[in-house]
């Protein structure tokens, strides 16, 4: 005891943390982790919306193939979009869309001059599309948290943009 109270009094010190120097180092990283988390679950949701708004865009690309072979969105039904773009899974235009992980479900619904399509993101967000050629164009809407997410279910007036 007294040789640990001689090293003390000339200066020479113990190795190793104190306690309050570890608490301070827990404390950063919890704050850390703390600002981490809410901003990668919002990287998140937003990479499932760009992945569902991807499949849209592509389900047009294959709906404007079949209108420029038949002048008409009437064509743009289940088979034949299927057979214009194979990637994604297509819909009827009455059966809601639920959220999934890989959101390549597309309801779709064409009608002579008018092509519209909904999707489900796996953040609960509900995606349409809705493309009038020669008249407004393309028009795109959202709802956040939908019950009814179907091509028929789309709303009239298209003003919420991407």
């Amino acid at each position: 005891m007294l040789k640990a109270l001689q090293r003390r009094l000339q200066g020479e010190r113990e190795e190793g943390f104190t306690l309050i120097e570890l608490m301070v180092v827990v404390l950063i990283i919890a704050i850390l982790i703390a600002i981490a988390i809410p901003t990668f679950l919002g990287a998140r949701a937003r990479a499932q919306d760009r992945a569902a708004q991807s499949s849209l865009r592509n389900a047009l690309a294959a709906a404007k193939t079949l209108y420029t072979d038949n002048d008409s969105y009437a064509t743009a039904n289940t088979t034949n979009m299927k057979a214009a773009e194979g990637a994604l899974t297509y819909s009827t235009s009455q059966a809601n869309l639920t959220a999934s992980p890989s959101p390549n479900v597309v309801s779709v619904n064409g009608t002579a001059t008018v092509f519209t399509a909904a999707v489900m993101s796996n953040s609960g967000t509900c995606f349409y599309l809705r493309d009038t050629p020669g008249s407004t164009g393309t028009e795109y809407h959202k709802v956040v948290s939908a019950t009814a997410c179907n091509a028929n279910s789309a709303p009239g007036s298209f003003s919420i943009p991407w």
